[in-house]
């Protein structure tokens, strides 16, 4: 087994997804660049099919600079060569039960229980309070 095999999972939210992809912030963009070169080297990066579903909206319609959909699709085709976490409807009630307990938005959440269910030990967002742990999974805001 290589140290790859053994590397702690990380969970990568869509707002580093798209600095890294829309590669349209000077300072945002580089970091999230090197953070995917990293777990993906390491083959330690997770995500879920609700982050693809964010990043594919923000990259074609909400970001600085938008893409056509065949564009957004490369790094989709990219990211889908990792494990991705499908949540069912437990993961869904769980994020449901979450949000209300901890006064999170339930999209918020689901993220969280996601995170959590994947296996990883931190989750990559500039969304929630850096340094927090949540279901185990530790937040960590990579441009801090």
């Amino acid at each position: 087994m290589s140290a790859a095999d053994t590397a702690p999972s990380a969970f990568v939210d869509t707002n580093v997804l798209v600095y890294a992809f829309a590669n349209d912030n000077v300072v945002r963009s580089p970091i999230a660049q090197d953070l995917l070169d990293r777990l993906m080297a390491d083959r330690s990066f997770r995500t879920s099919t609700q982050v693809l579903q964010e990043t594919f909206v923000t990259l074609t319609r909400k970001g600085e600079r938008t893409v056509t959909a065949n564009e957004a699709l490369a790094p989709l085709d990219l990211i889908a060569q990792f494990p991705l976490f499908q949540p069912d409807y437990a993961a869904i009630r769980a994020a449901a039960e979450f949000s209300a307990g901890h006064r999170l938005s339930f999209w918020d959440a689901l993220i969280i229980v996601s995170a959590s269910r994947a296996g990883a030990t931190r989750l990559y967002t500039e969304d929630l309070q850096h340094g927090r742990t949540m279901l185990g999974v530790k937040i960590v805001n990579p441009f801090r």
